[in-house]
């Protein structure tokens, strides 16, 4: 296994994205918080590496990176795909390009962090239950207002795309594809009486959505124990009444 991702075992959060480029290009990894604490991996792992133990730059929080035998990691999800990218073959060679899907990337980083602040518009370290009715007026605009700013940029990107008209970045499926998939699958989870309101008028990305669900490596990984199910303690959060007919 030539890569050791560390990410909270329960949750697809940011971790997901890591893990749909891995498993996309074949790549062998080990999900290391998920295996078993007595092999010397699981969370004890993990926390070690976070509490600064044998690491000279230790990461802020998960997800971050290890190449197997050595001691550098790498943190944040963005800072990860840039890293994985070219290794991977998930994004363009030109310099230009790379730098473009990492723009990319960011915005779309940009946009996880207002998904969450939906259910947690106050503090991370309150229940939902705590913050319901600013909740309730932080999804109301997310869906009416930031939801379909960031579906018709990122709708514009596919169709002015130079090179090829089924993504986002170059001629071939990049990683900011395999992000995007992920950020529709988990709207339709959290929203989906908006999103059927939404994706009629952006064709693009409900049609790069198909095409990467359809993709053999990620269709199997889709459908295997490796893929954590959606819940509510994630990113993506189903809570009907913040999803309320506009």
């Amino acid at each position: 296994m030539r890569y050791e991702l560390y990410y909270w075992p329960t949750l697809q959060g940011r971790g997901e994205l890591v893990r749909l480029a891995l498993e996309d290009a074949g790549e062998g990894y080990l999900d290391v918080a998920r295996l078993p604490a007595r092999a010397g991996l699981g969370m004890p792992a993990m926390m070690r590496l976070l509490s600064g133990e044998a690491v000279a730059c230790p990461p802020f929080a998960p997800p971050f990176l290890r190449i197997a035998g050595s001691k550098q990691l790498l943190a944040q999800t963005a800072n990860i795909l840039l890293f994985l990218g070219p290794r991977l073959g998930l994004v363009p060679k030109r310099e230009a390009s790379r730098f473009w899907a990492h723009q990319l990337q960011l915005t779309i980083a940009d946009w996880l962090v207002e998904v969450h602040d939906t259910h947690h518009p106050i503090a991370v370290g309150l229940y939902y239950e705590e913050q319901k009715r600013p909740a309730k007026q932080r999804s109301a605009n997310f869906c009416a207002e930031r939801l379909t700013k960031y579906l018709g940029y990122f709708e514009k990107i596919i169709s002015s795309n130079p090179g090829w008209n089924g993504g986002l970045v170059g001629r071939a499926t990049s990683y900011v594809d395999l992000s995007m998939f992920q950020m529709i699958a988990g709207l339709r989870y959290a929203f989906p009486h908006t999103m059927s309101e939404l994706e009629p008028k952006h064709p693009g990305l409900v049609a790069l959505h198909d095409r990467i669900s359809a993709r053999p490596r990620i269709d199997t990984y889709l459908k295997s124990k490796r893929r954590v199910p959606f819940n509510q303690s994630g990113i993506f959060r189903h809570y009907p009444e913040l999803d309320l007919p506009r």
